[in-house]
Order: structure tokens, then sequence, then C-alpha cells
């Protein structure tokens, strides 16, 4: 089991991926943004992964993924979009991202993305 953090503006889509990654034994916290993900993260860091959406109001994926990537390098990120120029800028961060997930997708497809970040070590800066 695994602790993962998902950010997603999409009610629907963290409600989706929350039950599917639950229904694999993970404990998941969902957050709308990624300033509550931040948050999330200020008050418990024993995050396993960060399942982000590239595009959110407030903050959006990238900046998220930077910030994590440099201030909690333990936690394995993952991301997912449904815009392909999204999809191109977040590869640009290869070094500090497992793999950029394309919507729509299935719930074994979210799933599987997940499992295989999981079973790699953590990108992020400092590790």
């Amino acid at each position: 089991m695994a602790r993962i953090l998902l950010a997603d503006d999409e009610a629907a889509v963290r409600e989706v991926v929350t039950r599917a990654l639950q229904y694999h034994q993970h404990e998941v916290t969902a957050v709308a943004d990624g300033t509550l993900a931040l948050a999330a993260l200020a008050q418990d860091s024993h995050y396993d992964l960060l399942l982000t959406d590239i595009v959110m109001p407030m903050m959006d994926g990238i900046a998220l993924a930077l910030k994590v990537a440099k201030d909690y390098p333990a936690v394995r990120i993952l991301m997912m979009t449904g815009f392909a120029a999204e999809k191109a800028r977040a590869h640009n961060l290869n070094l500090l991202v497992h793999d950029v997930v394309s919507k729509p997708f299935t719930m074994d497809q979210i799933c599987a993305k997940v499992d295989a970040a999981l079973k790699k070590p953590p990108t992020g800066a400092g590790s």
C-alpha cells in the first residue's frame, strides 16, 4: 500500500481516480489544486507519490512538480493532462517526473502507471 497525494481541479476525476486507487489498496488524499497539495505536504510529507493534473487554477502541476521535487525529493511524481502542449511541457521535466498520462485514461491504465512509478526510485532533486 502506498500513500498517494492526488491533485486535480476536476471533482469527477478526483473521485474516480481516488476510488480506483483505493480499490488497489492505496491510501489517497485528494485536493483541488497545487496550493492545496503543498498545504497537505506541509502537514504530512510522508507521501510516496504525487499524482497531479498539469492544468489547474492557483498553482499548475508544473509549478507543483518543481516545488515538490525540490522540497520533498522522496516523493515520486506522476502527471496527467488532456492537453498535448502541456504534455510536451511536462516531458521537459523528465528528470523530475516519472511519466505523463494522457487523459482520457481507463482506471486500469492509471493504476498501472501509478504502480510503475511506485516501483521506481524517486527522481526528485537530491535523490
